[in-house]
């Protein structure tokens, strides 16, 4: 059973820079590729980005492509989002994700393990 824990989210402004952290407890997260989703009051859940494992392969939503960052550090078992140039549209709730494969997805029904949710607001 893997467990992840999310932590970062918080309250900016439009252009700030924001870095999100998933941490995986209780075990490995050995041979799992990892994504970072979101979900707006109102929306539905959408991806953002995915990493394999160990990491050679990320993909990224177009909304978020050039701007926001994806990584892992499989040592302290951790993965980031690094969110650069923030803007009012990337309020939402930001939630990690494991699956037992280790090649991406961007399928949110391909993941096996989520966190609880971390508050991302951008506003003036």
């Amino acid at each position: 059973q893997v467990q992840l824990v999310e932590s970062g989210g918080g309250l900016v402004q439009p252009g700030d820079s924001l870095r999100l952290s998933c941490a995986a407890c209780g075990r490995t997260f050995s041979a799992y590729a990892m994504g970072w989703f979101r979900q707006a009051p109102g929306k539905e859940r959408e991806f953002v980005a995915t990493i394999s494992w160990p990491g050679s392969s990320t993909y990224y939503a177009d909304s978020v492509k050039g701007r926001f960052t994806i990584s892992r550090d499989n040592v302290k078992n951790t993965m980031y989002l690094q969110m650069n140039s923030l803007q009012p549209e990337d309020t939402a709730v930001y939630y990690c994700a494991a699956r037992s494969y280790s090649s991406p997805n961007i399928n949110v029904n391909q993941y096996n393990y989520w966190g609880q949710g971390t508050q991302v607001t951008v506003s003036s």
